[in-house]
């Protein structure tokens, strides 16, 4: 089993800070994928001491980052681009700054550069989040 606490998120992503919204992964293999994120008062998507659905939004977009830059763990990081988004659906209670999320996501299908996802997010054991996001990859290196 892989000892991801080792890896540095910010060498799997094209993100930096301080648009960085996935601190740690969990877990990765080619179905699934589990990030967290300490919401911190100043992170660019918290309004109001909650994080943003634009936010929660990023950070799922930044798990699949994630997920194919660990993939692809020897090779430049690809940049991505959200093709669709689809069912998603929030919570009334967003969570605030001083929580934690895990999001986590399956690969439903996978055709050439088009991924297509499931998405769940959860705080606290609840689940605030849940819907469907296709990716589209470049071939665009940071």
């Amino acid at each position: 089993m892989e000892n991801f606490e080792k890896i540095n998120i910010k060498d799997l992503i094209p993100q930096q800070p301080p648009f960085i919204m996935v601190e740690k992964l969990l877990h990765c293999d080619l179905k699934t994928t589990k990030t967290s994120l300490s919401i911190k008062n100043d992170n660019i998507f918290v309004e109001n001491n909650c994080l943003s659905h634009s936010g929660i939004v990023e950070n799922v977009a930044q798990t699949c980052a994630a997920r194919l830059g660990y993939i692809n763990i020897n090779q430049p990081v690809k940049i991505g681009m959200i093709g669709s988004i689809n069912d998603f659906e929030f919570s009334s209670v967003l969570p605030k700054a001083g929580q934690e999320i895990t999001t986590e996501i399956s690969v439903e299908a996978e055709v050439g550069q088009i991924i297509l996802l499931s998405v769940s997010v959860l705080c606290r054991k609840n689940i605030i989040t849940t819907g469907k996001m296709k990716v589209i990859l470049t071939d665009l290196e940071i």
